[in-house]
């Protein structure tokens, strides 16, 4: 059974940082490139980053280049999204998710996701 486990959310003060955690189990980690979306309330699922299985290619949405830094440890199964400066409109659930297609931005070409960790950000 494969499982995603997002980790590290919770309530922080504008500028802050914070490393968010994907750990996976149940599958072969270092086959999938690694994805994080989030979704604020009463909006559309977002693309934020993507990370290639071995790390080495990323691709990230212009909205937080800069700002937001995915990583993997395949050795610890696990995918992290630091970051940094949030500002109150990073507020939303943030998922991870893996994906064989591809370093891609689309939803619909994940082939599994985690059940998403919520992340508010205090004024």
């Amino acid at each position: 059974q494969v499982q995603l486990v997002e980790s590290g959310g919770g309530l922080v003060q504008i500028g802050d940082s914070l490393t968010l955690s994907c750990a996976a189990s149940g599958v072969t980690f270092s086959s999938y490139d690694m994805v994080w979306f989030r979704q604020a309330p009463g909006k559309e699922r977002e693309f934020l980053a993507a990370i290639s299985w071995n790390g080495k290619t990323t691709l990230y949405a212009t909205s937080v280049e800069g700002r937001f830094t995915i990583t993997r440890d395949n050795a610890k199964n696990t995918a992290y999204l630091r970051m940094d400066s949030v500002r109150p409109e990073d507020t939303a659930v943030y998922y991870c998710a893996a994906t064989n297609h591809g370093i891609v931005k689309d939803p619909g070409n994940m082939d599994y996701w985690g059940k998403g960790t919520l992340v508010t950000v205090s004024l």
